[in-house]
């Protein structure tokens, strides 16, 4: 195998690199559409244009435009709206002739920030399938609707990063064989607002036929929050309209597309949405688009088709600091009618062990991740879909040897990286279960036993902990029963 493996897409032939290890094929920063700039900002995914010189491929492509939050500053370094990009490691050793699962991971940061960064560098695709990491437009330059672009887009706007996504999709369906990967076995998933964008494109017509099951990390299709309307979503470009020069307001696209990507940035984050708790949440809140999401998320996932989904949350995901919220409005905001209720079940609970962690952000995971993935589950499990619902719980092992409470994206590593979990006979991998779905359909653990399906009675999960996996029913049925919210 040369070190420098050249492959021919639809678009032109790309060169790549071997890892450090030399058991995988890796392409970094593929175009699998044309750059959404100038004229092309605001629009859906157009083609790239064709080249004919091979592309290198062999190093990271610049994260999509977004603002500085603390945790993205690398993303920060090196990031362009030309940022449409893709990346494939596919292992080495994968028989002549065998077409291998693929899947295509959608990266986290509250559609706001992120990128692929190195996920293709750990070690999944040596697994034996086919890993792709898709990059997508964030923020204010993915998710932004407003009045001009719905006249000019036949009455609708926004929601340009899933379109990204589904342009991604339809680029590996043309491309992924010629890098050993099967066209027909696409696994998509991803953590957190990846996870979110994941399970809208369950929803959504347009992505229909593109993947074939899905595994959601800690994000469904609202986070707990009722879906933004069309009309919503305007006024949040009416905001922006009102914060940039008149010059550039709506009556003229073109000069509102010409503006400088910081401009837009700074507007970003003064743009606010006074359905949300959290304006970090100004991006999750899912805007019914007229295009992408014709209808709401609920709505479309019962007309789809029925896909095998694993629905997953952490035991302790993130909240508020104790003492920093009114938590009388806290839960009034995410419990409404039944606030009260909630209150006193939350009151009731006691004790170190319940690893759920403080009251404030136990709130926060519970109506935000559980209880959303709960009831997703539930709604699937009813229309007949193959549903799998796990609880993630392994936190860092201090020098004590206690367990710390894990954390929002704290299973990721074991996903991604093929981290063990637990000690001496006892250790597995998760990374294996995701593996085995990829290429059965189920999660298998590696003695053989299939994960017991969700159903609308038993509500079965799989609850893994640092000392292994074990069945049990109805997830915080209690607290969860007081909303039904996705």
């Amino acid at each position: 195998m040369p070190d420098r493996p050249v492959v021919r897409t639809s678009v032109g032939p790309v060169a790549g690199r071997l890892d450090a290890e030399r058991t995988l094929r890796m392409f970094r920063a593929i175009p699998y559409a044309a750059p959404p700039t100038g004229a092309r900002r605001w629009r859906p995914p157009v083609p790239h244009p064709r080249w004919s010189r091979e592309r290198d491929a062999t190093e990271r492509g610049p994260a999509c435009m977004q603002n500085d939050y603390g945790w993205n500053r690398q993303d920060l370094q090196n990031m362009s709206e030309d940022c449409l990009t893709l990346d494939i490691a596919t292992p080495l050793s994968a028989p002549a002739g065998v077409k291998l699962p693929v899947m295509v991971w959608i990266h986290g940061g509250s559609n706001r920030a992120g990128s692929s960064g190195d996920t293709i560098a750990g070690r999944l695709a040596d697994q034996g399938v086919v890993l792709v990491s898709v990059q997508y437009r964030l923020g204010i330059f993915g998710f932004l609707a407003h009045r001009g672009l719905a006249r000019e887009q036949g009455d609708a706007s926004g929601n340009y990063g899933l379109m990204d996504q589904i342009a991604a999709l339809r680029w590996v369906r043309e491309n992924i064989a010629q890098f050993g990967g099967d066209a027909g076995n696409v696994t998509l998933f991803g953590e957190s607002a990846g996870s979110q964008d994941v399970s809208l494109l369950l929803a959504s017509p347009l992505a229909s036929g593109l993947f074939r099951r899905a595994i959601l990390q800690s994000g469904t299709p609202g986070f707990g929050m009722t879906a933004r309307s069309l009309s919503d979503g305007l006024r949040l470009g009416d905001q922006l309209d009102g914060l940039l020069p008149r010059s550039s307001r709506r009556r003229n696209l073109d000069r509102l597309r010409a503006l400088p990507a910081a401009d837009l940035l700074a507007a970003d984050l003064k743009l606010r949405d006074p359905a949300i708790w959290n304006q970090d949440y100004l991006w999750l809140r899912t805007t019914v688009d007229g295009r992408v999401l014709p209808r709401a998320p609920a709505e479309l996932l019962a007309a789809a088709a029925p896909r095998p989904v694993i629905i997953g949350s952490n035991r302790f995901e993130f909240g508020p600091a104790p003492g920093t919220i009114d938590v009388a409005r806290h839960l009034q905001h995410w419990f409404g009618a039944n606030a009260e209720a909630a209150g006193k079940l939350y009151a009731a609970e006691t004790g170190p062990a319940t690893r759920l962690g403080p009251l404030e952000a136990r709130i926060e995971t519970d109506a935000v991740f559980r209880c959303p993935a709960n009831n997703l589950a539930y709604l699937l499990a009813r229309w007949r879909w193959p549903v799998w619902r796990y609880e993630f719980d392994v936190g860092p092992v201090g020098p004590d040897g206690s367990e710390a409470l894990t954390t929002h994206g704290g299973e990721i590593p074991y996903v991604l990286d093929r981290r063990p979990i637990g000690t001496g006979a006892g250790v597995f991998h998760l990374q294996d279960i995701w593996l085995s779905f990829a290429r059965e359909g189920v999660p298998r653990t590696p003695s053989g036993t299939i994960w017991s399906r969700y159903d609308a009675g038993s509500k079965a999960f799989t609850a893994i902990t640092r000392n292994g996996m074990a069945r049990k029913a109805s997830l915080r049925a209690e607290i969860c029963a007081l909303t039904d919210r996705i």
